[in-house]
C-alpha cells in the first residue's frame, strides 16, 4: 500500500494531536511508520488523538509551531524523511477573536517549518496542508481550481492564503533540487474524533450525548462533506508519489504543485441536511436554530474541483456520502456508549474497512 514508502520510515507529523493529525498518525503507525509528532498540547478534552491511545506509541515534541527554535530543536532531533505539516488555528470563529494568534500560527508557522526542512538534509519529502478556504470564495456554483485565486476574507481564510504562499516561495527558491514538496488543500472534513468548538459535527455529538439539542447558526450553508480519511488517503499518496520522484529525471513533476482533495462534485449537503442524517443514527436527537454573530460572517457555498487529483495521481473519494455519516456516527456512538472498549481498535477497524472499499474500488494507492 502507499509504494511501502512508510513502512520503516521516520515521519515527523506537526499538529499530531488534532483531529485529522491523530487519524494520520493512526494510519501512519498501520503502514509502520516510526512517527513523531509537534504540538503545543492537546487542544481539547476530550481528544480523538487520546480516545486512540497514540500518546505511548510514538515520539512527541511539545512545542508552539510560532517557535522557530522549538521547531528546529524536534527536527534536529528526530532527523525525519518525510514531513506532513498540519499544525494550525483550524477555526474560523476564533481567528475572529484571536486574528493576530491566527496570522502567526498559520503563516508564520509555515515558515518556521519550512526554515526547518531546509536545514535538515535528511528530509526527502513535505507535503505542507493548507485549507480549501484558501481560496478567494466567490461563492460562485462551480468548484475552485488549484490555479484560482487564492485569498479570504475572514483572518483564518486569508491566512491559509498566506501559508500557501510562503509555501510556494520556499519550494522554488530552496527546494529546487529536493526535497520534493507539495500543498494541499481539503474539503469540510467530517470523521470521530473531533470535537473542535463551533463545528457542526462535534457540537452535534457533544449535545446528543449530554442528552441536549444542538444548536444550528447556518442550515442552510452547504459543504462539501467528506470524511477524514479521504484527504488523508490522498495526502499519504501524493508523498509516496513525490518520494518516488527523481528531480533530474521528472517530467511534469508533482514537485511545487498543489492538490485539492474532496468528494465528487455531486456530494453536496446542506448543514440540516447533515444534522438530520446524523440524527438518524442518534435516537432521540433535537436541533434549534441560532444566530450567528453578524461580523463572524462564515461563506455559505465553497467546493473543490478534484480533477487534477484524479488526472495525476488516480486518486478519488471512495465512500458514500451516506458511509461518510454511518463511519462518523458509528465512531462517536461507540466511544460515548464504551461499547467497543478500544477505540484504538475501532479506529483501525475503520480504516481497515476504508482501505477494503477502496480496493474493491481499483484506487491505485492499495496496489502497490
Amino acid at each position: 500500500m502507499f509504494a511501502d514508502v512508510y513502512e520503516g520510515a521516520r515521519v515527523l507529523v506537526t499538529g499530531h494531536t488534532g483531529f485529522k493529525g491523530s487519524w494520520l498518525t493512526a494510519w501512519l503507525l498501520e503502514l509502520g511508520a516510526t512517527v513523531a509528532g509537534f504540538a503545543d498540547g492537546v487542544p481539547t478534552s476530550p481528544s480523538g488523538y487520546a480516545a486512540m491511545g497514540l500518546e505511548n506509541r510514538i515520539t512527541t515534541y511539545t512545542g508552539d509551531i510560532r517557535d522557530r527554535d522549538a521547531v528546529q530543536a524536534a527536527f534536529a532531533d528526530f532527523r525525519p524523511q518525510l514531513v506532513f505539516h498540519m499544525a494550525a488555528q483550524a477555526l474560523v470563529r476564533r481567528s475572529y477573536r484571536e486574528p493576530a494568534a491566527t496570522f502567526a500560527t498559520n503563516a508564520m508557522g509555515t515558515l518556521n517549518v519550512m526554515e526547518a526542512v531546509r536545514t535538515t538534509p535528511e528530509v526527502r519529502v513535505l507535503v505542507s496542508i493548507t485549507s480549501d478556504k484558501c481560496y478567494r470564495n466567490d461563492e460562485w456554483v462551480w468548484g475552485y481550481r488549484e490555479t484560482d485565486h487564492l485569498g479570504g476574507d475572514d483572518p483564518y481564510s486569508a491566512s491559509k492564503a498566506c501559508a500557501e504562499i510562503v509555501a510556494h516561495s520556499y519550494i522554488t527558491s530552496f527546494f529546487t533540487s529536493g526535497p520534493r514538496c507539495a500543498t494541499v488543500r481539503a474539503g469540510n472534513v467530517i470523521g470521530g474524533g473531533d470535537w473542535a468548538e463551533d463545528r457542526i459535527v462535534p457540537d452535534c455529538a457533544r449535545a446528543w450525548a449530554a442528552g441536549e439539542p444542538v444548536i444550528i447558526r447556518n442550515p442552510s450553508a452547504t459543504r462539501p462533506w467528506q470524511h477524514v480519511l479521504e484527504p488523508l488517503s490522498g495526502y499519504l499518496w501524493l508523498g509516496a508519489g513525490l518520494a518516488a520522484e527523481s528531480a533530474a529525471a521528472a517530467e511534469n513533476p508533482l514537485h511545487g504543485q498543489a492538490f485539492n482533495f474532496g468528494p465528487p462534485a455531486e456530494v453536496i449537503r446542506t448543514v440540516g441536511d447533515v444534522v438530520g442524517e446524523l440524527g438518524a443514527h442518534w435516537p432521540g436527537f433535537t436541533a434549534r436554530l441560532g444566530t450567528p454573530p453578524a461580523h463572524e460572517a462564515e461563506c455559505t457555498l465553497l467546493k473543490l474541483c478534484c480533477d487534477k487529483a484524479l488526472a495525476r495521481l488516480g486518486w478519488r473519494a471512495v465512500l458514500r456520502h451516506e458511509e461518510t455519516v454511518r463511519f462518523t456516527a458509528e465512531w462517536y456512538n461507540a466511544f460515548y456508549s464504551g461499547a467497543s472498549g478500544d477505540m484504538s481498535a475501532f479506529t483501525t477497524g475503520q480504516i481497515a474497512e476504508y482501505v477494503r472499499k477502496a480496493r474493491q474500488g481499483g484506487l491505485p494507492w492499495t496496489s502497490c
